[in-house]
């Protein structure tokens, strides 16, 4: 059944937001999924050239994600219902995504990154995610940036390898496909 659209509250993160987005990833981002636990959404922050993301822990991603916060190189938008954070879209400048690509693009003071998704179970397929999109669009435009891109991977089997955010929502909202690599693995874009 779905939820009143109405009840979601979006809320751009700051540095006064960390202790909801710290608490969200805590308790209630991954309990179906307890080895993607320890991400706290730093793996596309991540330089992978200089860390082994598999060597990495929960404390180590915690630490670095919340720095991140307060330096203002992640950024993002969460969810609320009740005053609870359950779902959250990490966008923001493309320059501070270092780990999802390997090539610099000439543009990227110019794009909005949208490069990751995660809604509570509980929350999932109830809109949340494509009200958090709206937001990092409207977002993205009022901090100047001429496109919003995301990364959606045609073959992402369940909730957490969906994580990028579904073809289909990206589709809906406007964006177009402007690169692929291979079939699965999509760079979508829409202008903003």
């Amino acid at each position: 059944m779905p939820m009143n659209l109405d009840a979601i509250e979006i809320h751009p993160l700051n540095p006064q937001r960390l202790g909801d987005f710290l608490e969200f990833f805590d308790h209630r981002a991954f309990p179906d999924n307890p080895k993607w636990g320890s991400c706290y959404c730093h793996f596309p922050h991540a330089d992978h050239a200089t860390v082994v993301w598999k060597e990495r822990t929960r404390e180590q991603n915690r630490a670095a994600s919340s720095a991140c916060i307060a330096s203002g190189t992640m950024s993002g938008w969460l969810a609320y219902v009740g005053g609870q954070a359950i779902g959250w879209c990490n966008a923001g400048p493309r320059r501070f995504v270092k780990g999802l690509f390997d090539a610099p693009e000439p543009l990227a003071d110019r794009i909005g990154a949208i490069s990751c998704f995660v809604v509570a179970p509980a929350f999932r397929g109830r809109g949340v995610a494509t009200r958090l999109l709206a937001a990092a669009c409207d977002g993205l435009r009022e901090r100047g940036f001429d496109w919003a891109e995301a990364y959606p991977h045609t073959e992402a089997a369940g909730a957490a390898e969906n994580h990028y955010g579904p073809l289909a929502m990206y589709r809906a909202a406007g964006f177009e496909t402007v690169a692929a690599e291979g079939d699965a693995n999509l760079t979508v874009r829409k202008a903003l």
